[in-house]
């Protein structure tokens, strides 16, 4: 019995290369062209192809209805370009009804969990689904036998995907064209949504209770009559932040110890991990002066010094083994924050009386500034994370030089010819921000911009000991300016942070960075030999199908057409 030819049509959709069409249909269509499995099939009606459609994975037949099995219509899925693809495929949206009663979807969170395996999970699928429910093509099922599933979590995210998949000078947004792991649309737990860059918060009010001491006990600014207990105020406030803050992160690394991986393989959120170490440092350099006691114990700087050397020892030989993660090839502005570390711990080491070990630490910050520095300001082609806009993360420029020259005076007591060079490389390079105002503007909030401010404090800080070095009008109307920006800067942070958190309730969204796939079509492994020409194959095709029906006939008519007229000219 014949098949009516418009049914057949209509039934034939671009999952041609999943399913076969029926038999009945294949007996009177014999003069039809070839699909795949090389089998006729009825020449399809002129019609547009979907853009959403997985040509290459076969995944579309999870929305092919039940009922269409047995001969009956088949209903498809679209599949969405919302970042739900992969990981949020479960019961009630794989096996929904054909017409699709639009039932919410919800994110498999537990694949950032501690020691998540896809063993545990069952892999990304449902677990529900049956074995006949999934019908993939000859070509996918070949390729899969004998080859283990693959986790995209059980391996770390090469730097140069967080350059192609995301954007922004933080790398935090994701491009429009790529897909996540977890949904856009849902609110995440709300430890995967606290980074690590939270602990700039603890850097800015650590670094304002510094130089609010400074400004209370300097005699060159004795004029300002500034109380102590601001100071004191400012130190309960970054004390009790860091705590919170430390706490939180600790919950975080208990719970989702592979989204704490998935930021430590960021290249610009791996720096931050020196933040914590720095923060405490800040606090045990801006202990009150009334409850300080004369030398802090050396057990101090040996807790918050060594695991920052310990991490340095990592990232340094990162730069220098060369690899994916050379230095010139993940450097941005805040790579300062793994090198401004040494010179805060040299200031630590004076406090405590080990100058021998803070001259140590000086030496390795001096080399790897120079290093970093130049490798930032030549703006190399292979440095793909350097935004060409301006942002608040180029103040990261003269953190370092401020730190290493307060660092120079507490080794040696005196602020000397090489701390002023390093206060006026300083100056120089925040002057050169300062006049360039107008392109740090257009841009959203962020938690990681107090991680900015502090160093404006610190330059502040080494404007106040060269005001005390050179006592005079324009060494204190330049402290007295420095210090109102950064305290300025750090009261328009705190509103912000406030209004974000209490009211608007958008402190901490999505963390869409630490949902990228391993490669850009939904973790598959790059093709490689002949797997390439079959992938192009596959590109070519989606290409086509992008296009309007008209315009893709007219191509093909104009091609073919071109290649009449050489054969003709070779004849």
């Amino acid at each position: 019995m014949a098949a009516d030819p418009s049914s057949s049509s209509t039934g034939q959709h671009a999952d041609d290369f999943c399913a076969a069409p029926p038999e009945d249909a294949r007996q009177t269509a014999m003069s039809g062209p070839l699909n795949v499995r090389g089998e006729r099939r009825p020449p399809p009606m002129q019609r547009a192809f979907s853009r959403q459609v997985s040509l290459g994975s076969g995944v579309t037949v999870l929305g092919m209805d039940r009922g269409g099995r047995n001969g009956g219509g088949r209903g498809q899925r679209a599949l969405p370009r919302s970042g739900r693809s992969l990981g949020v495929l479960n019961h009630s949206g794989a096996l929904g009804a054909a017409g699709g009663d639009g039932a919410a979807r919800r994110g498999d969170f537990s694949m950032f969990r501690t020691k998540s395996t896809l063993s545990k999970q069952n892999s990304l699928l449902p677990t529900r689904i049956r074995e006949s429910d999934l019908e993939l093509p000859t070509h996918v099922e070949d390729q899969s036998v004998g080859r283990p599933a693959e986790d995209p979590l059980n391996k770390s995210v090469p730097a140069g995907r967080y350059f192609a998949a995301l954007r922004g000078p933080e790398l935090d947004e994701v491009r429009d064209y790529e897909d996540i792991l977890l949904p856009k649309d849902e609110v995440w737990p709300f430890l995967l949504r606290f980074p690590i860059g939270c602990f700039g918060v603890c850097l800015g009010l650590g670094s304002q209770a510094i130089l609010w001491g400074s400004l209370a006990a300097s005699p060159a600014m004795r004029f300002l009559h500034v109380t102590p207990m601001i100071n004191v105020a400012l130190w309960l406030l970054a004390v009790a932040v860091l705590v919170a803050t430390s706490v939180t992160y600790a919950l975080k690394c208990v719970f989702y110890f592979e989204a704490i991986r998935r930021e430590y393989f960021h290249p610009v959120r791996v720096n931050f991990f020196f933040a914590p170490w720095i923060a405490a440092m800040f606090i045990t350099i801006g202990l009150p002066r009334a409850y300080a006691p004369e030398r802090p114990h050396p057990a101090v700087w040996c807790a918050f010094v060594l695991p920052l050397f310990a991490l340095e020892l990592k990232i340094y030989g990162q730069w220098l083994s060369g690899g994916k993660r050379r230095l010139c090839k993940v450097a941005n502005p805040s790579s300062h924050l793994s090198v401004v570390g040494n010179f805060v711990g040299a200031i630590l080491a004076a406090r405590v009386g080990w100058a021998e070990a803070g001259k140590f630490l000086w030496a390795i910050g001096v080399a790897h500034y120079i290093v970093v520095f130049v490798t930032l300001y030549q703006r190399l082609p292979t440095n793909e994370a350097l935004p060409k806009e301006l942002h608040p993360v180029y103040s990261m420029f003269i953190a370092t030089p401020s730190a290493a020259s307060l660092a120079w005076a507490a080794i040696y007591g005196s602020f000397d010819a090489v701390a002023r060079t390093f206060f006026f490389m300083a100056i120089f390079l925040y002057l050169s921000l300062v006049v360039r105002i107008n392109f740090f503007r257009g841009f959203r909030f962020s938690l990681a911009w107090w991680s900015y401010t502090f160093p404006m404090t610190t330059a502040s800080l080494a404007t106040v000991k060269y005001a005390e070095a050179e006592p005079c009008f324009a060494s204190r109307a330049l402290a007295l300016s420095l210090s109102l920006m950064s305290t300025t800067m750090v009261s328009l942070l705190l509103v912000s942070t406030l209004l974000h958190a209490f009211i608007w309730r958008s402190l901490f969204p999505n963390d869409l960075a630490i949902a990228i796939t391993k490669d850009r079509q939904n973790g598959a492994v790059k093709p490689s030999g002949k797997g390439k020409r079959t992938s192009k194959r596959v590109h070519d095709i989606k290409r086509w199908a992008k296009q309007a029906p008209l315009s893709l006939v007219s191509s093909i008519t104009k091609s073919n057409s071109a290649d009449k007229e050489e054969e003709e000219k070779t004849e």
